[in-house]
């Protein structure tokens, strides 16, 4: 049974006072202030860069993912943060355009080596994207695609536990086991998203990324599914891209701000929220720009 997140919003920094406490980094300092790395990370970022064309979208961007954590990655519209997040599964090889430099290791693969395989990759460091998009299948074969291409089941009893072990993790087994031959596109939103989820973790995944799962979603199935990121984050890294800072205050337990292509802050959530150390990250808290 999934739990009842608070849904507070997170606290707001009394800039009149905290400032004569703390020296901000200042507005135009590009450098990443606060603490980026971990002493035991899943992917390691270091001096990555994006470009469309001649264009840089990405920055000499530098960051760890921690184990068994969720990172949120947050800033205004256009920032970079999705860009970033689609280069930790090299979703950004399908653009003709994009180019990527810099190293991305996850535990110790660089996955922008030229020999490694983007499909058994994209199995490790699954994607949920912001629209629900189930296959035009049954709830049963959408869930069972994957480990079926992937040849993870060696029968159908197998695979169907596969199914069912997926379902469970993505809190849906009890709403639809008795429908799973029914279309996954005839589920209401909120269902469609928790089928994505599941359909991603049926590969055996050890990072999930989520580029604004909720964004397409009413209050109630959001709720569910901030849940469920709290529950995976037992078994998985889990990192989210957000425009909801209540979301990343309470799903999250690092957070990562973007402005403009540079990643200006990283640090825990709390303290992102309350004392951030970038002047720009405590303008886009407030509210002074978004």
């Amino acid at each position: 049974m999934l739990q009842t997140l608070s849904h507070t919003a997170p606290p707001m920094i009394d800039t009149r006072n905290e400032q004569k406490a703390r020296s901000l980094v200042q507005r135009d300092d590009r450098r990443t202030a606060g603490e980026p790395f971990v002493t035991e990370p899943r992917i390691s970022c270091r001096n990555v860069n994006v470009y469309y064309g001649d264009k840089i979208a990405i920055n000499d961007v530098s960051i760890d993912i921690g184990a068994n954590e969720v990172l949120a990655m947050i800033g205004p519209s256009g920032c970079g943060k999705s860009t970033f997040l689609r280069c930790l599964n090299r979703m950004n090889d399908t653009i003709d355009i994009c180019r990527v430099d810099g190293q991305i290791l996850l535990d110790d693969m660089d996955i922008y080596h030229k020999k490694i395989d983007v499909v058994p990759l994209r199995a490790r460091v699954g994607m949920v994207f912001q629209k629900p998009n189930p296959f035009p299948k049954s709830i049963f074969d959408n869930v069972a695609y994957g480990p079926t291409i992937h040849g993870l089941s060696a029968s159908k009893a197998e695979l169907h536990a596969i199914v069912k072990t997926s379902l469970i993790k993505a809190g849906l087994w009890d709403e639809v086991k008795d429908r799973l031959d029914q279309p996954g596109t005839g589920l209401s939103g909120g269902q469609q998203q928790r089928l994505c989820i599941a359909r991603a973790i049926a590969v055996g995944p050890e990072v999930i990324l989520m580029d604004e799962p909720c964004s397409a979603l009413d209050p109630i199935a959001t709720a569910t599914i901030e849940e469920l990121i709290s529950e995976l984050k037992q078994q998985y890294t889990i990192v989210i891209v957000t425009h909801n800072m209540q979301q990343a205050a309470r799903v999250s337990q690092r957070t990562a701000y973007f402005h403009l292509g540079d990643l200006l802050e990283v640090g825990q959530t709390d303290k992102v929220f309350t004392k951030p150390s970038h002047q720009l990250t405590e303008d886009y808290i407030t509210g002074r720009f978004g």
